[in-house]
């Protein structure tokens, strides 16, 4: 728990540091509006056909009594809804940072040069970040659902699909948006998604109390504008915490 709230305090650091530099936290605003907007034209597309998707995935309640055909229905459309709306987190917290990755590689090199900097950083052009944030969004996304499928099927089991299941499902959110948030510090020390997910899991805790308040704060409409810029630089915070501040990229 010590750990947790370690990255809980981090994540509030994150938003004292923005607040005392609006200009930064304008520059970290501005990717997550123009992924907003496109997340949320997929989501409304979403409600707007979400029962005929739940009669496109349900053709063998077809032939049930009516009360059993809409209640199913209605919890397949509730499940898929859900389902996508965890994805579409991570997701958004991927793309994001591969539209705006310059934006927060700046938030990034300006923090840590307040805290002591970064010998050897690695120079990371548009395309390159470009690319390494597309990559491994791809990569989590496709991950996640791993975990995200199984505990959609669980959300059908009386209770337990009402108690636990969310709390899994919050979880697993926060964990792989946390891999997210941590991405620009480790990518200007020349290390990639497999070195931050080994090193990260050393100190999980650590990385839900991050990932944990940025996801919940998330679901809030609009607040994901402040919300994602927060999370970046709380993620260097904890990116610091957990490699070390005068750790040098492999090849210093």
């Amino acid at each position: 728990m010590r750990e947790f709230f370690k990255g809980f305090r981090m994540f509030g650091q994150g938003l004292g540091i923005l607040l005392r530099s609006p200009k930064l936290l304008l520059i970290g605003a501005l990717p997550a509006v123009l992924t907003m907007l496109l997340l949320f034209g997929g989501i409304v597309a979403l409600a707007f056909w979400i029962d005929d998707l739940a009669l496109l995935l349900t053709p063998f309640a077809d032939d049930w009594a009516e009360g059993w055909r809409t209640t199913v229905r209605v919890a397949i459309g509730v499940a898929v809804f859900g389902a996508v709306l965890a994805i579409c987190l991570i997701g958004f917290t991927a793309i994001t940072l591969a539209v705006g990755g310059p934006f927060y590689e700046h938030i990034a090199e300006k923090v840590e040069d307040d805290l002591g900097g970064v010998p050897g950083a690695v120079d990371l052009s548009f395309w390159r970040l470009l690319g390494m944030g597309l990559k491994d969004g791809l990569s989590l996304v496709l991950r996640s659902l791993m975990f995200t499928i199984p505990l959609m099927i669980a959300g059908f089991i009386p209770v337990i699909g009402q108690t636990v299941v969310p709390v899994l499902l919050a979880l697993v959110t926060a964990w792989f948006l946390a891999l997210e948030l941590i991405a620009v510090p480790f990518y200007r020390r020349g290390m990639d998604l497999k070195r931050r997910r080994l090193l990260l899991r050393e100190r999980r805790a650590l990385a839900l109390g991050l990932g944990l308040p940025a996801s919940l704060l998330s679901l809030i409409p609009f607040a994901v504008l402040i919300v994602m810029p927060v999370g970046f630089v709380g993620g260097v915070l904890v990116a610091r915490e957990v490699l070390g501040a005068d750790q040098p990229h492999p090849a210093a």
